[in-house]
Formats: structure tokens, sequence, C-alpha cells
């Protein structure tokens, strides 16, 4: 009996040397406890007083939290995911979970009312991500739907193509996929039978004249070209570059190509924007930084009120004459090239028409259901620090494609294109 009660005194003085030491408990536990010589306590107490104490943060965390979701706008927060969890539970018919997520989420973006922040639908974000980032997995053909046939045919290669290696023609039809007839399917259609996953196989099956001849080529990953460059006047030495888009790869290709143009002699260039609608600023400020030194302010982001100056990367800089061909079409990243140029390059006119003025930055996030949203994040601003969103920049020789053109589209009929010659020839740019 007295041994019990010898215990109970210890545990009791036990439990009241933890009640004094409980906020000290942290940083006593942060120590090493064989060289804390002020320890009254032994190896097994102290283990007790550590799973006390984290005990204890752990619910004062939990307090914190859920307080955090309770009170003031975050507890709109909790009413969403239990009107989530409410309807997965006592909803009287199914209800898909992706489909409900996703609806809430399209809810949100739309109430921004910005046509520029948008839900993506699963379909549509992989086609939207291939174009941003470069690249694709597939076979690497380039395919027109014939509507006499009904099946698609192979006008090109892309860049390092499967098909080409196995032995597939250009002007060869496209019949069948994995033993799958493709007869008047056509767009996304057949590309989602085409598609894969990178190392995977995939049998093709193509008609040539009258034989069918069957290919199973292993899905690799496609560059996109989303710069071509040629001599557009090889008498005046005139380089012509084309940007369709500016994608996660666009500045390693205009760099080099570029690059090949001033080493056949180059002495002015068109820069071709037009129908360009934008995508990765820091491609455009890579592009822009083999114009302009360190010192030049490129473009300004605005977010909250607060303004960023973006300068140049590099001190490589150009100084023969530029033409920049522009339209309509030509948004955001494109209008940010358009407008350093006007505002700091010596030698440079705008030929075209008055770009599209859209003055935003877009963020994209990808979603566990395949679906992505896009939303905006900041303005851009000049490097004067003007803003022209719904305005647009004006060019300075104001030129409409003509009609022969549209009947003929080619480089040899584009009026816009001999107009920059025209510029450039004429060297009228002081």
């Amino acid at each position: 009996m007295k041994k019990k009660k010898h215990n109970k005194k210890k545990k009791a003085s036990f439990l009241k040397r933890i009640k004094n030491n409980i906020g000290k408990s942290f940083s006593f536990v942060s120590n090493n406890y064989l060289e804390n010589e002020d320890s009254d306590f032994s190896i097994s107490e102290v283990i007790v007083v550590i799973i006390i104490a984290i005990s204890f943060g752990i619910f004062i965390g939990y307090v914190i939290t859920y307080s955090k979701y309770q009170v003031g706008s975050d507890a709109k927060v909790a009413e969403i995911v239990s009107t989530y969890d409410n309807i997965i539970k006592d909803y009287y018919d199914k209800v898909d979970r992706n489909d409900l997520a996703d609806a809430a989420i399209k809810g949100m973006i739309n109430s921004l009312n910005d046509p520029y922040s948008n839900f993506i639908d699963s379909d549509v974000a992989d086609a939207f991500n291939e174009t941003i980032d470069g690249e694709f997995v597939g076979i690497g053909v380039s395919i027109q739907y014939d509507m006499e046939k009904e099946y698609n045919k192979v006008i090109d290669y892309l860049n390092d193509s499967p098909s080409k290696k196995v032995g597939i023609e250009i002007g060869d039809y496209i019949i069948k996929v994995n033993g799958e007839d493709v007869k008047g399917l056509y767009g996304d259609n057949i590309t989602k039978k085409v598609k894969g996953k990178i190392g995977t196989k995939v049998k093709i099956t193509v008609l040539r004249g009258d034989k069918e001849l069957d290919y199973v080529i292993t899905r690799g990953n496609i560059e996109i070209d989303s710069v071509t460059s040629k001599i557009a006047d090889e008498d005046s030495k005139i380089g012509y570059i084309s940007i369709s888009s500016f994608a996660a790869n666009t500045y390693k290709q205009f760099s080099s190509k570029l690059l090949k143009l001033e080493k056949k002699g180059i002495n002015s260039l068109i820069i071709d924007v037009r129908d360009n609608p934008g995508g990765h600023l820091n491609k455009t400020r890579d592009i822009l930084s083999l114009f302009f030194n360190k010192k030049t302010v490129l473009y300004q982001i605005e977010n909250k009120g607060k303004v960023k100056k973006i300068y140049s990367t590099s001190d490589e800089v150009r100084s023969y004459p530029v033409v920049i061909l522009m339209n309509k079409g030509s948004a955001s990243a494109s209008e940010i090239l358009a407008t350093c140029f006007k505002d700091n390059y010596k030698k440079v006119k705008l030929v075209g028409l008055t770009s599209y003025g859209k003055g935003t930055v877009q963020n994209s996030q990808s979603l566990s259901t395949g679906s992505s949203i896009k939303y905006t994040t900041e303005k851009w601003l000049t490097s004067k620090g003007k803003w022209l969103n719904e305005k647009g920049l004006k060019p300075d020789l104001e030129v409409s494609l003509n009609d022969e053109f549209y009947s003929d589209p080619k480089f040899e009929n584009d009026n816009q294109i001999h107009e920059a010659i025209k510029l450039l020839k004429e060297s009228n740019f002081e």
C-alpha cells in the first residue's frame, strides 16, 4: 500500500511539473535533453512531455485552421466544401464528382466577367497546351481531309517524323488506325485515335495507289515550328522571319534562324507577327533581348497597382533597319514586341493594320480532371508605361491585304510584305 501511495505522489508531482513546464516544452524539446543540466525529468518523463507538447501543438493548429474557415470571407470556402460534400452524400441521383468540381471552378472563373479568363475542357486543353509548349506526342505528319475519298491525306512531314522513318509517304491516305476504319473522320476525331503516350506504338494502314500498306509507328515528341524564315529579297539582302506564336521553344527557333539569315549577309529584316495571338512573355523578352541592351526597358507589368519594369537580359544589340508586320490578329506578346521596337529602336517601321489591343497577362493551371483554367493576373504596359488594352497599336504605314492574296495566299502575292520590302529598299527610316 505504501508503495502505491508513493507512486501516486510521484505521479502527482510529475503532472504538476508538466503543468509548470508545458510552456517551456517546445524549447526544451529542441535541445538535446542529455545535455540539459537544468532538467530534472527522467528519460521516460521527457518522452511523455514531448507527446503532450506535440498533441497540444496539433490541437492549437486545428483550432487556428478551423477558425480561419469559420471567420470572415474564408468562411465561404468552408461553405463550398460543405455544399460539395452534401450534394455527393444526399443528392437523390448519381453525381459525377469530377463534373461537380469542374462546374464549381467554371462558375468562379465565369463570375470574373473577363473575356480572357476561361475554363478549358480537357479536349481543348490538350490542344492549347501543345500550342503553348511548342510540341506534342504523335506520329509526325500533317494531314488534309479529302472530301471525295473521305479519308485523310498525308501532305507533309513534321520535325523528326516517326512516320517518315518507317516509310509513310506524302500522298498516302490513312484508312485505318489500329485496324479500325477511319473513313469520314477528320480533325480531332482522327487525331485522338492517332495520338497516345510517348514510346507507345500505333498501327497505321495507308492506301498508296491501289495497295494497302501497314506500318507500326512508335509515337514520339514532335516539335512544332512557330518560326519560319527566308530571304525576302535576294538583291537587297532583306531577311524575313515569321512568328506564329510565342511558344516555349520559339526563342530557340528565332535566334537560330536569325543567325542563319545574318550569316547569309542580310542588312535589314522583316519580322512578321500577323495573326500571332501571343504566348509566353519570357520568350518575347528573350527575343527582344537580341536587339536591345540591358539598360532598355522592354515592357512593364502591373499587378494590384504595383509596376515592375522588365529589362533586356543581354547587351547583344543590332542596328539594321527592321519592319514589323502586324494586323488585327496580332495580340498580347506580339504587341509587346511591336511596341518595344516602336519605342526603342532607331530604324523601325510598323506596317499593316492596327493590332488587337490585348493588354493583360494570363496564368494557366492544369486540373486533375484534365481540364485547365486560364485567368488574368497582370496588366502589361509599354516600355513607356502606356496601356493599349482595347486600343491596339497603329502602324506607321496602314496596308490591307488585297484580293489577289485572298484568292491565292502565297508569299509572292502578299502585298503587305511587298510594301515592307519597298520601305526597306528606300531606307526611309530617319
